[in-house]
């Protein structure tokens, strides 16, 4: 409450709410919009400001604050994430539409939306990330429809789930998407093909080792500019984490609006999370390795 006096606060109620005052404020040209939330808020106010030359900023106060971590800024400490926004860097990135819905992280059809879907608010104030992995666990059991992804470039593959990454970040600190730039205009796009347990190890796999598309793998790794996706029924389909409908196509590019101005820091502030993994690496970089003779 300190810088009180020199912002605006406005609580909102909605998505919806959050949505419309960004545009209000984008349409009054004020240059700066801070959304102070989770990855939820965060998208309804990138929603608002599509277009506009009003810049973002971001104070992360969500479950998993993913965009905030791929952007570098302290998901875990307040008062240094004002202090990106008061340094007042701006920096264009990506703005990617899924049926005409931007985002700014990543979209997901099948599998990953079907466990948002089942996530309730509830479970997810009381038990954090491990909803989503209970959702999980319910959701594999399932049996998921075929899709079909055809690029703009011509690739085309099938599979049962798809992830389309403009960062490169999953979930929180997961590196999902190891080649991804969210200012080459390009999506990276995973797609799954096999169901159930064979979808999750896979996934571990890529994770562990930084590469999905390994030989033998049943991911497929793409990079493309647009993208159709077309299933055999409707599916759910979520942006930046969220819920957006269910539909038999979705169509993704960033043609209009395209880009986004976002306050970011130059270099990426380390958390705690980071500044411990970084002092490990360098623990075990430098120790001693006893020789037998």
């Amino acid at each position: 409450m300190d810088h009180a006096t020199r912002f605006a606060l406005h609580a909102t109620a909605s998505a919806e709410e959050a949505r419309e005052l960004a545009a209000l404020f984008a349409r009054n040209g004020e240059p700066v919009v801070i959304a102070a939330g989770g990855d939820g808020t965060l998208n309804a106010v990138v929603q608002g400001l599509a277009g506009s030359d009003t810049a973002l900023g971001v104070l992360p106060a969500g479950t998993m604050n993913v965009f905030a971590r791929e952007l570098g800024i302290p998901f875990d400490n307040l008062p240094k994430a004002f202090e990106v926004i008061e340094a007042g860097l701006v920096k264009e990135i990506d703005l990617f539409e899924a049926n005409g819905i931007p985002f700014v992280q990543m979209a997901g059809v099948g599998f990953d939306a079907m466990v948002i879907e089942e996530t309730t608010w509830e479970s997810k104030k009381m038990l954090g990330p491990l909803a989503y992995l209970l959702s999980a666990v319910k959701v594999l059991g399932e049996k998921p429809p075929r899709m079909e992804v055809v690029c703009g470039n011509g690739q085309h593959e099938e599979g049962v789930a798809v992830l389309a990454g403009n960062g490169s970040l999953y979930g929180g600190q997961f590196k999902l998407f190891h080649k991804a730039d969210n200012r080459d205009s390009m999506l990276d796009v995973l797609v799954f093909k096999e169901a159930g347990y064979k979808l999750v190890l896979d996934s571990l796999r890529g994770l562990a080792t930084g590469n999905l598309e390994a030989a033998g793998s049943t991911v497929s790794y793409l990079q493309a500019h647009s993208l159709r996706v077309t299933a055999e029924r409707e599916v759910p389909v979520q942006v930046d984490g969220e819920l957006a409908g269910g539909w038999e196509e979705v169509k993704f590019g960033n043609e209009d609006p395209g880009r986004l101005r976002v306050i970011a820091p130059e270099e990426p502030i380390g958390s705690r999370f980071v500044e411990t993994m970084k002092a490990m690496v360098s623990w075990t970089k430098w120790k001693p390795v006893e020789q037998k003779v």
